[in-house]
C-alpha cells in the first residue's frame, strides 16, 4: 500500500534529544552565573538544542509560514469585519506593510505568504504562494467545512513547505494566520478537542459586540451538535470544523518537527492548528514553542491540551504570526548566553564553595 505524505511525516517524528538537553544546561551552569538564575531563557536553550539535535548553539535562520484563507461560517456574520478583508490582507503582507512584516524584520525572519483559498481570487503576486485548496470552506453549521481529503492536501501543503524551508537551511520556523471567520473556526476546534464548553472557547476575536458574540458562541453549539467530532481524530474534525489555512498550518507543524526544526506557535488560531497536529502526531507537542497567551477566551485551555506554557503575556490578539516572532526573540537571545556568556573558568571569577 503506497505511503501519503503526512503518513511519511509522521513516522519521521521523533522526541527532542534529552542528552543535548543536559549538556546545554551543563554548559549554562558553568557560565558566571549562579545555575539556573536566567529561568526560562536557558530553558529555551536547552530545548531547542534538544529539538535540533544540536549543542552548538548556532544564530538560528527564520522563516514565518502566514497563511490566509475564507470561511463559510463568515456567512453566519460572526466577524466584525467583511469577509475581502483576508485577501486584501494577504496583499498588505505581500507589500510588507503589515505587523507582521514590522516586527518579522526586526527578528530577522523571512515572511512566507500562503493563500490556501480566500473567497476572491487573488492577482498574481510573486510574493504570495498559491496553494488554494478551494474558494474558502463551507459553512460548517450546515456540513463539514471541506472535505477529509481536502484537510488532507491542505496538511501537506504546509509540510511541503516547512520541508522546503528546512532544506534551505532555517532552523526556527513561526507560524501566523488570517481568515475573516477563523476565531469562530479555531472556537469550534478548541471546544472540540479539550471540551471546552462553548461559552468558554469563544472570545470577541476581531472585536465583535456582545450580540457578535451571542451568534459566535450559538454557531460553535450549532456546529458541534451537527458533527459530533471525535477529539482523538484530528484530520476528521479539522476537516468539519477547520480551515484551509489552520489545516495548513497543522502541515507546517508537522513538516517543521519532523525535520527538526522547532516551531514556535502564535496565538489562538495557530494553537488550534498546533493541537490537531499533535491529534495527528503525539510526539510533535515536545518540538513546539507556545510564544505568547492570547487574550482569547479559549487559548488557554489549547495551551494547556498541547503542554506548552508560553514565552510572553502581552494581551495580543492580532493573529499574523506577531507574537511568534517576537518570541524569535528570546531563543536568539537563550542561544547567545550559550555562545557568548563567559565561564568561571575563562573570566577568572571564583564558582560556588564546596
Amino acid at each position: 500500500m503506497t505511503t501519503t505524505l503526512l503518513e511519511e511525516t509522521c513516522a519521521r517524528i521523533r522526541e527532542p534529544d534529552a542528552e543535548l538537553a543536559a549538556e546545554t544546561q551543563r554548559r549554562l551552569d558553568a557560565k558566571t552565573k549562579p545555575p539556573g538564575s536566567l529561568g526560562r531563557l536557558e530553558e529555551l536553550a536547552c530545548r531547542f538544542a534538544a529539538i535540533r539535535g544540536d549543542a552548538s548553539a548556532a544564530p538560528p535562520r527564520k522563516a514565518v509560514v502566514v497563511m490566509g484563507a475564507d470561511h463559510g461560517v463568515a456567512a453566519e456574520l460572526v466577524s466584525a469585519y467583511p469577509q475581502e478583508v483576508t485577501a486584501q490582507m494577504l496583499l498588505n503582507f505581500a507589500r510588507g506593510g503589515a505587523a507582521i512584516n514590522v516586527l518579522a524584520r526586526q527578528a530577522g525572519a523571512r515572511v512566507v505568504v500562503v493563500d490556501m483559498g480566500v473567497k476572491g481570487a487573488l492577482p498574481p503576486v510573486p510574493e504570495i504562494r498559491s496553494e488554494r485548496v478551494a474558494a474558502g470552506t463551507q459553512n460548517f453549521t450546515r456540513g463539514p467545512a471541506m472535505t477529509r481529503a481536502q484537510a488532507v492536501q491542505a496538511i501537506e501543503v504546509g509540510i511541503g513547505i516547512a520541508g522546503e524551508l528546512a532544506a534551505e537551511g532555517i532552523t526556527l520556523l513561526g507560524v501566523g494566520d488570517m481568515g475573516i471567520g477563523n476565531t469562530t473556526a479555531s472556537s469550534a476546534l478548541a471546544a472540540a478537542f479539550t471540551g471546552a464548553p462553548a461559552d468558554e472557547g469563544s472570545g470577541r476575536g476581531t472585536g465583535v459586540d456582545d450580540a457578535g458574540l451571542r451568534r459566535k458562541i450559538d454557531v460553535v453549539r450549532r456546529a458541534l451538535a451537527l458533527h459530533r467530532p471525535d477529539p482523538a481524530d484530528g484530520v476528521g474534525t479539522l476537516a468539519q470544523l477547520g480551515g484551509f489555512e489552520i489545516a495548513g498550518l497543522a502541515g507546517v507543524v508537522l513538516g517543521g518537527v519532523a525535520a527538526r526544526v522547532p516551531v514556535v506557535i502564535d496565538g489562538f488560531i495557530c494553537s488550534a492548528a498546533a493541537l490537531a497536529a499533535t491529534r495527528i502526531a503525539p510526539a510533535a507537542a515536545a518540538s513546539l514553542i507556545a510564544s505568547h497567551r492570547s487574550v482569547e477566551a479559549g487559548h488557554r485551555a489549547l495551551l494547556k491540551a498541547i503542554g506548552q506554557h508560553p514565552l510572553l503575556d502581552l494581551d495580543l490578539r492580532l493573529g499574523e504570526g506577531t507574537g511568534a516572532v517576537l518570541a524569535m526573540n528570546l531563543v536568539d537571545a537563550a542561544l547567545a548566553i550559550v555562545r557568548e556568556m563567559a565561564t568561571f573558568a575563562s573570566a577568572g571569577v571564583s564558582d560556588r564553595a564546596g
